[in-house]
């Protein structure tokens, strides 16, 4: 935590997780859910209960502020803008959350996730959760809650930014998912060293190790030690001919190496650290990854073991 000149509490961005009930229910009143939801359809079992559960928690984590004397300076969903100038970024509600808002939060504010419905959240980037909320808030405002500085991967188009801040992983495919993409993979090594492939496949998963253990571990990737600074590429389902190999399937890039995808695709897309930020991509345009220069601090992980 940062040292504080004035007297009032630590500034903090509270960023709130929208549930699915909430979002179909209280606010659309989507017929097709509420009837599933009548007749208890498998499908929407859990949605009212994780909701309730998730609201019991936004009410534990105000009350435990309020308590602490914090300053809540912004309180909003995932797709507000985080102000600057705070101390600390709670997110309540899953992993998912945190995922959101660490985009907009550089490397030097801490973050600190609250995992709002337990029972049916994996919530491995929490820090806290649903009834010890309080207590590790107050670790965590007083500077006293471990911090753990995970590697975050930086995207380039045809030269330019495209996001500075991807935590997971970039999924570079065709534009249908039943097509096959085809691109050229280049690896640029720190020696100025390069390999390079003629590729076809279902696409690629390229990513720190944060999102190892997801996507990247599920098509045939090594889970990284969570402070490694490595970045990993894995290429989904490749395309051989018969005898034919594919040499660059699975590798690990180290500081100042880098990726490079030069599209032979006329409707291809980049993903960004899941579905909702995505990218048109075209023939002859160039991705470039390597791992960008700000990490994310995020608090209260660094016991959690990954398998």
């Amino acid at each position: 935590m940062r040292k504080r000149t004035m007297k009032s509490g630590p500034k903090v961005a509270v960023v709130i997780k929208r549930t699915t009930y909430r979002k179909f229910i209280v606010e659309r009143h989507d017929p097709v859910v509420t009837r599933l939801l009548r007749s208890r359809d498998p499908t929407v079992a859990r949605l009212k209960a994780s909701h309730e559960a998730h609201e019991q928690t936004v009410a534990e984590v105000d009350r435990a502020l309020a308590v602490l004397g914090a300053e809540v300076i912004f309180r909003g969903g995932v797709r507000a803008c985080i102000p600057n100038g705070v101390d600390l970024v709670v997110t309540v509600g899953g992993d998912g959350t945190l995922l959101s808002a660490s985009h907009q939060i550089g490397d030097s504010v801490p973050l600190l996730g609250i995992n709002s419905a337990p029972e049916t959240s994996v919530g491995f980037f929490c820090g806290a959760k649903k009834g010890s909320v309080q207590a590790e808030l107050e670790l965590a405002l007083k500077g006293k809650l471990p911090a753990t500085r995970l590697s975050r991967m930086r995207v380039e188009y045809n030269g330019k930014l495209l996001h500075g801040r991807v935590l997971n992983e970039a999924l570079f495919c065709h534009a249908s998912p039943a097509a096959t993409a085809r691109y050229i993979l280049r690896i640029e090594h720190a020696s100025g060293r390069y390999e390079e492939e003629d590729q076809r496949s279902s696409g690629l998963w390229i990513g720190p190790a944060a999102g190892s253990t997801a996507a990247q571990r599920s098509a045939g990737g090594d889970v990284l030690a969570l402070t490694s600074e490595q970045i990993q590429y894995v290429v989904r389902e490749p395309y051989m001919l018969a005898g034919a190999h594919v040499h660059l399937r699975v590798g690990l890039l180290g500081t100042h190496s880098q990726i490079v995808i030069h599209s032979r695709m006329r409707e291809a897309k980049v993903f960004i650290d899941g579905h909702r930020i995505a990218h048109a991509i075209t023939i002859g345009d160039v991705l470039s990854m390597r791992r960008s220069d700000e990490r994310l601090i995020v608090l209260g992980i660094a016991t959690k073991r990954r398998k």
